[in-house]
């Protein structure tokens, strides 16, 4: 469902892009060419600063937002999601956020007021709170990192994790496709 914030902003999402029609987007947000938005999904651009301003959250190119995803953000700050990223089934991402390109969030993982850099992946149950993950770097699942966060104990993302990734992308890319040939048909 696409709807309209208070301050009247409405969703932009690109033509080839596919939302399932349980996903909730809602004001200020950009939806890129062949995103995938799964089920029961809910992105929210909907608070204003005290100046009564917004910035969007955007979703860029051939990313997908797996079912039950929450994407919103606090004071209208923005959140960003690079291209070719995967946020994956239940995670949160909560601006002020920025999430890299060809990135993984894994499943039930956490964000808030950081940045995941490119090439990250970010494994399932993980929270990165108030610290920025540099580019090419892994956290296994479970992982906690906070402002006080040593990142020397961070390594650079394996082979087997990084084509993990990338079949993620591409399973979203043609599920995007797929569903976008049928939904006139539920």
């Amino acid at each position: 469902m696409l709807r309209r914030n208070p301050r009247g902003d409405y969703p932009v999402v690109h033509e080839t892009a596919f939302v399932d029609p349980t996903a909730i987007l809602c004001g200020l947000i950009r939806v890129d060419a062949h995103v995938f938005i799964g089920p029961y999904a809910v992105i929210r651009a909907d608070e204003v600063d005290e100046d009564g301003h917004m910035e969007p959250i955007t979703i860029g190119a051939n990313s997908n937002i797996q079912d039950g995803v929450v994407i919103h953000s606090k004071d209208g700050a923005s959140v960003t999601i690079g291209e070719h990223t995967s946020i994956a089934h239940r995670s949160i991402v909560h601006g002020p956020c920025v999430v890299g390109s060809h990135v993984f969030i894994g499943f039930n993982s956490v964000l808030f007021n950081c940045t995941v850099a490119d090439n990250a992946v970010v494994r399932h149950n993980c929270v990165v709170d108030g610290h920025d993950i540099p580019e090419g770097f892994y956290l296994p699942s479970a992982t906690v990192v906070t402002g006080a966060t040593d990142l020397n104990s961070l390594r650079t993302v394996p082979t087997s994790a990084r084509e993990f990734s990338e079949s993620v992308i591409h399973t979203n890319i043609n599920l995007a496709q797929a569903y976008r040939r049928i939904q006139n048909e539920f």
